[in-house]
């Protein structure tokens, strides 16, 4: 029985949400409709009754009171008949016959019309007693004409009088009953119209309980399962992708369901994958910088140790061998670290990571410095080997950065802060390793406040531009200047440009001060062009400069500003910053060069510039190094080297200048190589302020 049942509701398709619906409004739809048709075809009944009752049964009781009307207006008659003369009695005589034919066709159709058996007989009585008051009336009427008036009113009194009352009499009990079975027939439908009351009200009643039985079913089969499935999801919401929805009875809930599990299970895979993402470096496999900081951070960390590892040159092998071998090297790298710490002796394994880049980390349990220093050493000689990448051999090498705690607890981000820190002092100082030490931590906050000084030094004008003479070998009068920034830090005093300079250029700061020294030479050319026309001020450009696109438009903005020809301003460039990146600095120089600006290659000679590229630069003067010019005079092979510099310059179009020169021997040494210009102390050291006026003032005697 079981089992058949199942094959009907299979059969059925009854497990289906809407085929459950379809049948239960249906049956809804049913009951209403057989509700409302009910009381429809009752009242088209009662209707039909009520016309037939109308035609019929009004019309009988119409007929009866004409009746006795019209058999009353006859006796009337009659009566005036006896109280006036003959000549006034001939015209009713008419009047009076013809509603005696009207009252006996006034019978003929109540005898046509009644079908009730008592009407019938009423009926019957009535037309005998219209046939005795018809005779007795008659025979008075006769009696009147023969005998007179007194004969006829004593039979009128005796005869027609009564057979009158009889007539009225039954006529009245005929119209009584015909009143009763009106009142019989209205009763009747009021009767039937309430039983039509009780039935709607019942099959309402009916159609209530169904429909709360379908809802109960409809909840049962339907509600519940779905708030099972809201429970499901809102698992699954919290992260718990191991919860399955229990299979419905209900077709669409189940395919639900269904689509619930397979959706937390899609979900769970996901979860798995990002969460690795998340937290495993997709390269090496290492846990990253996130699960390391969420595995140990909060927690105080006595007595452990930091390694932080940056591997060197990783920037040259991705330039020149490509990003592929330079993955290649860091996976080969991370493999290595990782034999090194499951082959270690240490007690508790040290914790590996990978960091951005190159970068990876060792968080140690044990901090004592000769466990990490033995961890240095071994993980050294895992580095001894060169990494195969196809049919390339890498020898990598390693920086490292130590930091350790001692009995103070330290939270992890500054224990790895410090290894940072002591990393960076390594690769200032080119050595393969360096411990963290105080010292270091207060370089490296004076560099962050060096940071936020700068921005307010240009603001405040704690810069300034001193310049340094450029003298002709030839004539020995000064033709122009070097512009130099220095620092009068309001706090620090003195700041030399090799510390802010540097630190500018990594910060990418130095754009803000290449402008300032434009604009103060510019203004200063401007301020001299009636007390020394024809000099010149060169400003020195950095590699930054070279790489913004929007910094010739900058310079020629400042010129038109400030209205000065652009052959005063010159523009030194180092080598190497031109061959850092040759095409687009060769496209950038001729724009400058289109502006109008003279421009010189400084520091010639230490950098590793292509003669093919020399030729095509847009430049006009040479600045041979200092390293070449100092004891020029006691060192032959460096004459040479400078001769043959000189001439190139010469032989390319342009004028050769050389700075440092510090004695009268390199000066005249360098003027019998054939070099144009020199800059040093020998002529000058950079003057400023009151030093500076004096100088201009002398100009005239040099």
């Amino acid at each position: 029985m079981p089992d058949s049942l199942d094959r009907l509701t299979k059969f059925l398709r009854l497990r289906r949400i809407g085929v459950r619906l379809a049948i239960s409004y249906g049956l809804l739809l049913i009951l209403f409709s057989i509700v409302l048709l009910l009381p429809i075809s009752q009242i088209r009944n009662m209707t039909a009754r009520n016309d037939k009752f109308v035609r019929k049964e009004v019309q009988s009781l119409l007929y009866v009171q004409e009746l006795s009307i019209s058999t009353e207006n006859v006796g009337r008659a009659l009566l005036q008949f006896l109280t006036v003369p003959y000549e006034q009695r001939v015209p009713e005589y008419t009047i009076v016959d013809e509603k005696n034919r009207q009252i006996d066709r006034l019978i003929a159709s109540l005898e046509a019309l009644l079908s009730d058996d008592e009407q019938l007989k009423s009926l019957k009585l009535l037309k005998e007693k219209r046939s005795v008051y018809n005779k007795y009336y008659l025979d008075t009427v006769n009696q009147l004409e023969e005998e007179g008036q007194e004969a006829a009113k004593a039979s009128f009194i005796k005869q027609v009088k009564p057979a009158l009352d009889a007539l009225l009499d039954q006529s009245k009990s005929f119209l009584k009953r015909e009143q009763e079975l009106i009142l019989a027939q209205q009763a009747q439908a009021q009767q039937e119209l309430e039983r039509t009351g009780m039935l709607v009200a019942i099959l309402s009643v009916l159609g209530v309980i169904m429909a709360a039985i379908l809802a109960w079913l409809t909840t049962r089969s339907v509600v519940k399962p779905l708030a099972r499935l809201e429970a499901s999801a809102r698992q699954i919401a919290r992260g718990d992708y191991q919860t399955r929805f229990i299979p419905s009875k209900t077709e669409e809930v189940a395919r639900v369901g269904e689509a619930l599990n397979t959706m937390a299970e899609a979900i769970g895979i996901r979860e798995q994958t990002v969460e690795r993402l998340a937290y495993y470096d997709s390269l090496t496999g290492l846990p990253n910088r996130t699960l390391l900081l969420k595995t140990h951070e909060g927690q105080g960390l006595p007595h452990q140790g930091f390694i932080l590892m940056d591997l060197a040159r990783l920037k040259v092998i991705n330039e020149t061998l490509g990003f592929d071998t330079g993955d290649t090297v860091i996976s080969d790298i991370a493999l290595r670290l990782r034999k090194v710490i499951d082959n270690g002796s240490n007690t508790g394994k040290p914790w590996l990571a990978r960091l951005a880049g190159g970068a990876f980390a060792i968080l140690c349990a044990d901090s004592s410095k000769a466990s990490i220093e033995d961890l240095h050493q071994r993980i050294d000689a895992a580095m001894a080997a060169p990494v195969k990448c196809g049919s390339h051999s890498v020898d990598v090498s390693l920086v490292y950065g130590f930091a350790i705690t001692a009995g103070t607890p330290l939270p992890l981000m500054t224990l790895a802060r410090n290894a940072e820190v002591a990393l960076y002092a390594a690769k200032r100082s080119a050595n393969a390793s360096a411990w963290y030490t105080d010292a270091q931590e207060a370089s490296r906050l004076t560099h962050l406040s060096l940071l936020s000084d700068l921005r307010s030094a240009v603001r405040e004008s704690e810069l300034q531009m001193w310049l340094q003479p450029k003298l002709s070998l030839t004539t020995g009068k000064a033709y122009g200047f070097e512009a130099l920034v220095r620092w009068q830090h309001p706090v620090r005093g003195f700041i030399s440009p090799a510390e802010f300079v540097p630190f500018a250029e990594r910060t990418g700061y130095i754009g803000m001060l290449t402008m300032w020294m434009l604009e103060q030479a510019i203004v200063t050319l401007k301020n001299w062009q009636d007390k020394y026309p024809g000099q010149t001020i060169a400003v020195n450009v950095s590699t930054h400069d070279l790489r913004d696109t929007s910094f010739p438009d900058q310079i020629a903005a400042l010129l038109r500003q400030y209205d000065l020809n652009p052959k005063l301003l010159k523009l030194e460039i180092t080598e190497s910053g031109i061959m850092e990146d040759p095409g687009s600095t060769i496209e950038l120089l001729n724009r400058l060069r289109a502006i109008g600006l003279d421009l010189s290659i400084d520091d010639f000679g230490t950098g590793y510039s292509s003669l093919s590229y020399l030729q095509r630069l847009p430049v006009s003067e040479l600045k041979i190094d200092r390293s070449f010019v100092t004891d020029i005079d006691k060192l032959p092979a460096t004459q040479g080297l400078v001769k043959a510099i000189i001439e190139m310059g010469h032989g390319l179009g342009l004028s050769v200048i050389a700075e440092g020169i510090e004695t009268a021997a390199e000066r005249e040494s360098l003027r019998q190589l054939g070099c144009d210009s020199m800059q040093g102390y020998f002529a000058s050291k950079p003057l400023y302020g009151e030093p500076l006026q004096k100088w201009l003032a002398s100009l005239s005697t040099h």
